[in-house]
C-alpha cells in the first residue's frame, strides 16, 4: 500500500519530537571533569601570561585578541572529550542528545560574539567586556541545567554575580587585569569540574559515550 508522502513526512516529524522529548528526560554526560578543570587552569594560566602578550592596561585593542584566542582555546579544552566521542564513539541517540544539549550554548556564544565586535572599539567600553562575557556565558549555563546536575545552577549563579560585580565596577584602575577574565573563568571552571566529578563520576564512574 501507498503511503502519502505528507502522512510519511509527519510521522517522521513524530519521530523526531518523541526522540526529542525522551532526551530531555535524561542527564547529559558527555561533559568530564578532567576536561573541565584543565580548561579552568588555562583561564587561570592566560590570567598570569597577559602581561607577556598585552603591552599595557591600556592597550584595549591586545586585551580583546588576547581573551578571544584564550577563551577559544579553553572552550576546546573543555569540549575536546565532546568532540572525540562524537565523531569516534557515539551512537545516534547519544549525538541526538549532544546536539540538543551543546546547542542550547550557541545563543550566548554568538550573543558575546556579537557584543565583542561591538564594543572592543575604545578603553571605554571595552572594559565593560569581563562583566558581559561572564553575564553571558551564566545564561548559557542555566539553559543546560535541565540536563546537568543539580548543583550546575550554583556555577551559573557564580557567573551571574560575578559579571554583575565586573560591570559595577567596569570604572576601576584594574578593569583590564586579567584575572577579571580568567579569575573569573577559572574558578567557574574548577566548580563546574567538581560537580561534574562529585555527581556524575565519583561513585558510577566515567562512561564512555558522550
Amino acid at each position: 500500500m501507498n503511503r502519502n508522502p505528507i502522512e510519511i513526512s509527519q510521522a517522521l516529524e513524530h519521530i523526531g519530537l518523541i526522540h526529542e522529548h525522551m532526551a530531555k528526560g535524561e542527564m547529559f554526560r558527555g561533559y568530564r571533569s578532567l576536561p573541565m578543570a584543565l580548561s579552568g587552569l588555562g583561564g587561570i594560566a592566560a590570567a598570569l601570561l597577559q602581561p607577556r602578550f598585552v603591552a599595557s592596561v591600556a592597550d584595549a585593542q591586545g586585551f580583546v585578541r588576547y581573551w578571544v584566542v584564550a577563551g577559544i582555546v579553553c572552550m576546546l579544552i573543555a569540549a575536546s572529550e565532546i568532540m572525540w566521542n562524537y565523531a569516534v564513539r557515539a551512537d545516534a541517540r547519544t549525538r541526538r542528545c549532544t546536539r540538543l544539549v551543546t546547542g542550547l550554548m550557541v545563543p550566548c556564544l554568538l550573543a558575546g560574539t556579537g557584543v565583542t565586535i561591538a564594543l572592543s572599539r575604545d578603553l571605554f567600553t571595552v572594559a565593560l567586556l569581563p562583566g558581559l562575557w561572564a553575564v553571558l556565558f551564566s545564561l548559557g549555563v542555566f539553559s543546560t541545567r535541565p540536563y546537568q546536575p543539580r548543583a550546575t545552577g550554583w556555577v551559573g549563579l557564580w557567573y551571574m554575580c560575578a559579571g554583575i560585580w565586573l560591570l559595577a565596577t567596569y570604572a576601576a584602575p584594574s578593569a583590564l587585569s586579567g584575572w577579571r577574565v580568567g579569575g573569573v573563568f577559572g574558578v567557574g571552571q574548577l566548580a563546574s569540574a567538581l560537580v561534574l566529578f562529585w555527581n556524575l563520576e565519583r561513585k558510577n564512574g566515567v562512561e564512555p559515550e558522550a
